[in-house]
């Protein structure tokens, strides 16, 4: 992928060219990155946050939607291989999927992320997906709105649903047909974060991401739903920080 390529694929909000470290961040179904400029503030100066902007949305409108997790992550690893090391990825709801993705193709390639922190999502190999993309536009915009976040405050304009939705639908289809292949994981710690509340996720299945790390493994389970992050951000960054071994 040429260089003007893969500088499409990421947004730094906040450059930070003097931190050690960088963040890779993998937005959730329907998310894009400016939903994540809040995390990236806060972490900056002290890790430079680069975070994934998919096809299909914002400044992407015009690009189709890639609804494949295996695909858009074979796309994405190039892009964070092909900036400064070390670096560490961190990825939310279907964010998680696809940062799991490219760190198994990052290591295939010798390169090993500091960390891997998985958020509101249970393990690769566990299946419970519903196929929400394949309802009609009202029965699965119900979905979306239940979940909260930014997505489902957009919803309620007519025109901006209109623009969001194939990207909506998309990233839906590519969670809920994504399989999990056998192969080796990864040897990066893993992190996995999750709200006790969260409509979608039984806590317990944090623990499966245990099994596929050779490296250490956290959890912490805080307050909140499916998008607890927004509520915890101090704690997500010193959480974030104090794993990569650096001081806020």
């Amino acid at each position: 992928m040429a260089g003007q390529a893969l500088r499409g694929w990421t947004r730094c909000f906040h450059p930070a060219p003097a931190a050690e470290t960088r963040l890779v961040v993998f937005p959730h179904a329907g998310g894009s990155a400016s939903a994540y400029r809040p995390l990236a503030a806060a972490l900056s100066p002290t890790l430079e946050v680069h975070t994934a902007q998919y096809p299909g949305r914002q400044d992407r409108m015009g690009e189709p939607v890639i609804d494949d997790l295996h695909a858009l992550s074979e796309q994405l690893v190039d892009v964070v291989a092909a900036l400064p090391k070390p670096f560490a990825l961190f990825g939310h709801s279907m964010g998680a999927i696809v940062a799991f993705e490219v760190a198994r193709l990052l290591e295939a390639r010798g390169l090993v992320p500091a960390a891997l922190f998985v958020s509101a999502r249970r393990g690769p190999d566990l299946h419970k997906e519903k196929m929400h993309h394949l309802a009609d536009d009202a029965t699965f915009l119900a979905e979306v709105s239940r979940l909260g976040g930014t997505a489902a405050m957009i919803l309620d304009d007519p025109d901006i649903r209109a623009l969001a939705l194939p990207a909506l639908r998309g990233d839906y289809k590519a969670v809920e047909t994504y399989r999990y292949r056998p192969g080796p994981d990864v040897s990066c710690p893993i992190v996995a974060l999750a709200g006790d509340a969260d409509p979608v996720l039984d806590v317990p299945d944090l623990e499966n991401w245990r099994e596929h790390t050779t490296g250490t493994f956290e959890t912490e389970v805080f307050k909140g739903g499916h998008f607890f992050l927004d509520d915890h951000l101090d704690a997500i960054v010193a959480r974030v920080l104090g794993k990569l071994t650096v001081s806020p």
